[in-house]
C-alpha cells in the first residue's frame, strides 16, 4: 500500500469532521442475523468507512449515512441467499462496493471481482479490500464491456446501475453458460422486464425471475431479477452485442482469456 494510503488508514477519524463522525450508524439487530458473528466486525468497519470516507469522497450522500445499515449494507447482504456456494461473482458498476463488497464480507466462499471505471471509486475499493483483508476480492478498473470475451462468471450482480435492457448488454456476455445475472432492482422491475423483452430475446435469455429478498425480516421490500441463458449448451465465447441491435450470433468457441489486470489501474 502506498504511503498516502497507509497514512489515510492509520487515522481515518483524525481527518473526519465532527458532523460526519456523528453520522456513523450503530449496528442494528438485523445485521447480527444476516452476518455471521465472525464476519460482523468486517461489516461494521465497512459501514464506518462508508459513513466517513465514503461521504467525504462523494461515494455516499451525507443523508444516506444514518440509514447505511438498513438501506445499503443489510439490503445488499440479503442478495447472498441467491448466490450458489463457491461461486465466482462479478459486480458491475460496483461504485462504493454495493453489493459486491457486502457479498464478499457475508460470504467468504465467494470469489468476487469488482468492476468499476472511475478511478476515485476503485481507489476507495482497493483501500477497503486491503483494510478488511478480503483476499478473494479483486478490483478491476474498467467498463464491463471491456471484459467481454475475456472473463466470465457464475453470477453477475449490480445495483442501481442501469435499466434492465442496458444492463443485459453489459452483463450477459460475462455470464457462464450455467450462470446468471442477478441484479438488485426497485419496484418498477416488472415494467423493466417488459421493456427489455427484445433485448432478452436477442441474447437468448430465459424468462426473468423476480425474487423478493429477506421476506419476513421486517425490512422494506428488496427485489432482485435473475436472468439465465435459455439454452446453456448454445452459449459460446466471445459474446458481444451485435451492431444495430440484431440478434446475437453464436461464435466459435475458444479458450477463456484473461486480461492484463492491475488493482485500481
Amino acid at each position: 500500500m502506498s504511503s498516502r494510503a497507509a497514512t489515510w488508514w492509520s487515522s481515518p477519524r483524525d481527518r473526519m469532521s465532527d458532523d460526519v463522525s456523528r453520522e456513523t450508524p450503530s449496528v442494528p439487530d438485523v445485521a447480527r442475523r444476516v452476518f455471521a458473528s465472525e464476519r460482523l466486525p468486517l461489516a461494521e468497519r465497512y459501514a464506518e468507512l462508508l459513513a466517513t470516507e465514503g461521504v467525504v469522497r462523494g461515494l455516499i450522500g451525507p443523508r444516506e449515512a444514518p440509514r447505511l445499515w438498513d438501506r445499503h449494507v443489510v439490503n445488499c447482504a440479503l442478495l447472498a441467499a441467491e448466490i450458489p456456494a463457491d461461486a465466482t461473482v462479478c459486480d458491475v458498476g460496483s461504485g462504493a462496493g454495493l453489493p459486491g463488497l457486502v457479498l464478499a464480507i457475508a460470504r467468504p466462499d465467494l470469489a468476487v471481482t469488482l468492476v468499476e471505471p472511475l478511478l476515485r471509486r476503485t481507489t476507495f475499493l482497493d483501500e477497503v479490500v486491503a483494510e478488511l483483508g478480503l483476499d478473494r476480492v479483486e478490483v478491476v478498473r474498467a467498463r464491463a464491456d471491456a471484459l467481454h470475451g475475456k472473463l466470465r462468471f457464475g453470477v453477475v450482480t449490480s445495483r442501481a446501475v442501469a435499466p434492465l435492457e442496458r444492463l443485459l448488454d453489459w452483463s450477459m456476455p460475462l455470464v457462464e453458460p450455467t450462470g446468471a445475472m442477478v441484479a438488485m432492482k426497485g419496484s418498477s422491475v416488472s415494467e423493466e422486464i417488459e421493456k427489455a423483452r427484445p433485448t432478452l430475446a436477442r441474447w437468448g435469455c430465459a424468462e426473468p425471475e423476480v425474487r423478493v429478498l429477506g421476506d419476513g425480516w421486517g425490512l422494506s421490500t428488496t427485489l432482485a431479477v435473475r436472468v439465465a441463458w435459455a439454452d446453456p449448451g448454445q452459449v459460446s465465447w466471445p459474446l458481444a452485442a451485435p451492431p444495430g441491435g440484431g440478434r446475437s450470433h453464436q461464435q466459435t468457441r475458444r479458450r477463456r482469456g484473461r486480461p492484463n489486470r492491475r488493482h485500481g489501474a
